[in-house]
């Protein structure tokens, strides 16, 4: 089975159209006994602090892929170690490793969002970037095998590390069922490559045209 994976260079303020198609095999695991096994299935409902715990908590462990789809985009704060780092200090972390981190966000982040950003400067080199004011759905994508499908933003009060009583009441499923999995992707996707563009009614408030 093979997954395609479209890859472009998009960058704030700029936008490179060179894209190449890749197939990525996904491999079977193998037991000692070479006996063939699939990861087990699973879907787990995330709520409130668990967006924090068991979804952001798994963005530093990905191996090829993340891909992060967001209506709203704001100065979001994790732990690395001991101390409290901006999300895209994680974000740039990956992309170091040849990681390919691809973000779909509604409107242009904040000023406190752009400080941040500057300070990493391989994120305007290497993070792929599309914005559409038509984006409402919140999904995280890790290694094209595992996804958040949910309410919660990237954002401190609905992904961060904000209190129990200060941050939003969120919901969402994290699933490695393939059916979800292959839909989130499929819908990403559409985006992500414009598939929409042509026929849209809001090019007028777009600041960001694929196509």
């Amino acid at each position: 089975m093979f997954v395609l994976i479209y890859k472009g260079l998009k960058a704030y303020g700029l936008r490179f159209f060179n894209f190449t198609i890749a197939a990525i095999p996904i491999l079977p695991i193998f037991t000692a006994s070479n006996r063939f096994t699939m990861p087990s299935p699973f879907i787990k409902y995330i709520q409130n602090e668990q967006h924090y715990t068991e979804v952001i908590s798994k963005v530093a462990t990905v191996k090829q892929s993340l891909w992060i789809g967001t209506a709203d985009i704001k100065d979001l704060y994790v732990m690395k170690g001991k101390e409290g780092v901006p999300f895209l200090s994680v974000l740039a972390d990956l992309l170091k490793k040849g990681i390919d981190v691809r973000l779909i966000h509604a409107k242009e982040p904040g000023a406190m969002f752009r400080d941040d950003f500057d300070r990493y400067p391989i994120l305007a080199t290497e993070l792929e970037r599309v914005c559409c004011p038509r984006v409402h759905f919140k999904l995280m994508i890790f290694d094209t095998e595992t996804a958040y499908i949910g309410s919660a933003n990237l954002t401190g009060a609905g992904m961060g590390m904000k209190s129990e009583n200060r941050r939003n009441f969120e919901a969402g499923i994290l699933t490695n069922d393939p059916e979800f999995v292959e839909a989130a992707i499929n819908q990403f996707d559409k985006v992500w490559m414009g598939a929409y563009c042509k026929s849209c009614g809001r090019k007028d408030v777009c600041i960001d045209r694929i196509g």
